[in-house]
């Protein structure tokens, strides 16, 4: 059976954060979202955080109507507060993907502890499933964490792939077996699987020799490469780095030497 296409959500916080940094309006992330969806991404991921650092709520409000406008699904980061709760149904995203946040991290630096704290995130899961938004956990690839989120409710699981991405090249082996076996877990117990963190061209395209991942979630990387290459680019690069690592190379890009 021919594996779908896996898609590709554009996470755009960080132009959010370029804009803050002098308390403008330049670059907007929005006009970064909608560059992103014409060049080919699948969906717009946003993280509004507690403290408001890059994403602010006037985003995630006009990033609520682009997606609706364009038709392509809003992934909204969001912690499992009940503030966020409020926003997540008041502005009714495609999905919400619930992360861990602590104010002192630079940026999401592990996954979510879904086991031990079931009964504080299934009310939340079940009360955004309720109003039709799909539910991604973002947790770390260990078989518990997999069979507290399938117990929770959740539809989704988004693998924290740091920890691979930041291993050097030839110790990465035994993260990937356990990027795999939680990927085939999940697919087990029905869950989807994502994966998303410190991805670039390289090791997005190693992610995917895992079958069960269906959707990248990348952002960091794209925008930094943008700086040199524009979005526009750097999306199409890695749409061709994924497909390669799907389906391998395209024939026309095979070098043919005539003996």
């Amino acid at each position: 059976m021919k594996r779908p296409p896996v898609r590709l959500g554009v996470n755009i916080d960080h132009v959010a954060t370029v804009r803050n940094a002098r308390g403008g309006v330049h670059p907007d992330p929005v006009r970064a979202a909608e560059a992103a969806i014409g060049a080919g991404a699948d969906g717009i991921t946003a993280h509004l955080r507690e403290d408001r650092r890059h994403i602010t709520d006037a985003d995630i409000e006009a990033l609520t109507a682009l997606c609706q406008q364009f038709e392509r699904p809003l992934n909204f980061e969001m912690a499992v507060t009940e503030e966020m709760l409020a926003i997540a149904l008041r502005h009714k995203p495609h999905a919400a993907c619930l992360v861990p946040e602590r104010r002192e991290e630079v940026t999401t630096e592990g996954g979510l502890a879904v086991a031990g704290h079931e009964a504080r995130i299934a009310p939340v899961v079940k009360a955004l499933s309720d109003a039709g938004i799909r539910v991604s956990l973002f947790i770390e690839p260990s078989a518990e964490q997999v069979e507290a989120a399938a117990a929770v409710g959740a539809q989704v699981v988004e693998f924290h792939t740091g920890r691979y991405c930041h291993l050097p090249y030839g110790e990465r082996s035994a993260e990937f077996d356990r990027l795999a076996a939680a990927a085939a877990q999940a697919d087990i117990l029905g869950l989807e699987v994502h994966a998303g963190h410190g991805l670039d061209y390289d090791t997005a395209a190693e992610v995917l020799a895992i079958p069960e991942i269906q959707e990248l979630n990348i952002g960091h990387f794209l925008i930094g490469e943008a700086v040199f290459v524009g979005l526009g680019a750097a999306i199409w690069r890695m749409r061709e780095a994924m497909k390669e690592a799907v389906h391998g190379p395209r024939e026309d890009d095979a070098l043919v030497v005539d003996l």
